[in-house]
């Protein structure tokens, strides 16, 4: 009975390990076909810079279009050994005229080394952007490949995991307030106007707080990009950036205080000893734009909020009306005195 169970649970176990395994594998095939594989040849006649030579173009295609991830395959179709070298070239003429006995400036980004006819060198492109490359032996022979970034259909964080809802909800380490955020377009990319939206809340209370101080501190690479402070209301607030640079970002918001007295009442609106504690960091990435390579489009942030709006209006009613009321008290002991007066010379003897 007890070694029936033991194989009985050692199958299972078994099933559930090769389950596994199997999903590892469909898991890392779906990741791998998502990079494509690309091929340049290099035909007959490469070598020969003269006009008559019978290859059309040194590389084949010359210049080729692939995305980050994908994987280019040169084959030496040629009768002599080449290189696929990152850099500018001498040009077909240059290393004759004025770049005599130079053959090429490489830039360090990839070099195949020399490989002979009917041998290949294969290359994965990691980065965006785009590559000119030539031989080294032959320096005439010039090729391109432009690399592109590959722009995702949906926002995710630094570390590129995927956010599957929007807004984007954290703690304050105190645990006292709820912050949430969303991004508009929820894909950030390059010299296209991006408007961070964000309310804080009372977790505790399930209820919105308003007159929340914040620090608001945007970095990408080390360097702040847009720093602001401002004052939430019940309805949140917003930030508006344009971003000229792709790569990963934070957002920062700090200093989360009270900034005043509210109908909304909560234990966040107590004082805070260490600031630490209220502290909420967000991010995303930000993806170079295949539309734009730049912008004239001006941000607008919002200058003016309900608060202000307030003190602008009581300061517009209360002022005039205090200027009135000066005015009137000014006329009545102007009267008073006139009167006064008037009085004292009907009394006079003749």
């Amino acid at each position: 009975m007890v070694n029936s169970m033991y194989k009985k649970n050692k199958q299972f176990l078994k099933y559930i390990i090769f389950s596994i395994f199997l999903i590892q594998i469909v898991t890392n095939n779906i990741e791998i076909s998502y990079a494509e594989e690309f091929t340049v040849n290099i035909p007959f006649g490469a070598y020969n810079p003269e006009l008559n030579t019978p290859a059309e173009v040194w590389y084949a295609p010359p210049i080729i279009n692939i995305k980050v991830g994908d994987t280019i395959t040169w084959y030496n179709d040629d009768q002599e050994g080449h290189t696929v070298t990152s850099g500018d070239s001498a040009g077909r003429f240059g290393w004759m005229s004025e770049k005599q006995g130079k053959f090429g400036e490489p830039d360090g980004f990839f070099d195949s080394g020399r490989f002979m006819p009917n041998n290949s060198w294969i290359h994965t492109f990691e980065d965006a952007g785009t590559f000119s490359y030539f031989c080294t032996f032959h320096p005439w022979m010039e090729g391109v490949v432009n690399v592109e970034q590959t722009i995702p259909e949906y926002p995710h964080d630094a570390t590129g995991k995927k956010i599957e809802k929007l807004p984007v909800i954290q703690f304050t380490p105190d645990k006292l307030i709820e912050f949430d955020i969303t991004w508009e377009p929820n894909v950030i990319k390059t010299f296209e106007k991006t408007k961070f939206i964000f309310q804080t809340y009372d977790p505790k209370l399930n209820t919105n707080l308003d007159k929340m101080k914040y620090d608001m501190i945007i970095t990408q690479n080390g360097k702040i990009l847009f720093e602001d402070s401002g004052i939430t209301q019940v309805g949140g607030d917003f930030r508006n950036f344009i971003f000229e640079t792709s790569g990963p970002i934070e957002i920062r918001f700090q200093n989360i205080i009270s900034g005043g007295t509210s109908g909304i009442e909560s234990g966040a609106r107590e004082p805070v000893d260490n600031p630490i504690f209220r502290t909420v960091v967000f991010t995303t990435m930000v993806y170079d734009n295949p539309e734009k390579t730049s912008t004239s489009e001006i941000v607008v942030q919002p200058a003016q909020r309900m608060d202000i709006y307030y003190e602008i209006l009581v300061g517009a009613i209360l002022i005039p009306a205090l200027m009135l009321l000066g005015i009137i008290v000014f006329m009545k002991i102007r009267k008073s005195k006139k009167l006064s007066s008037s009085k004292e010379v009907k009394s006079s003897p003749v």
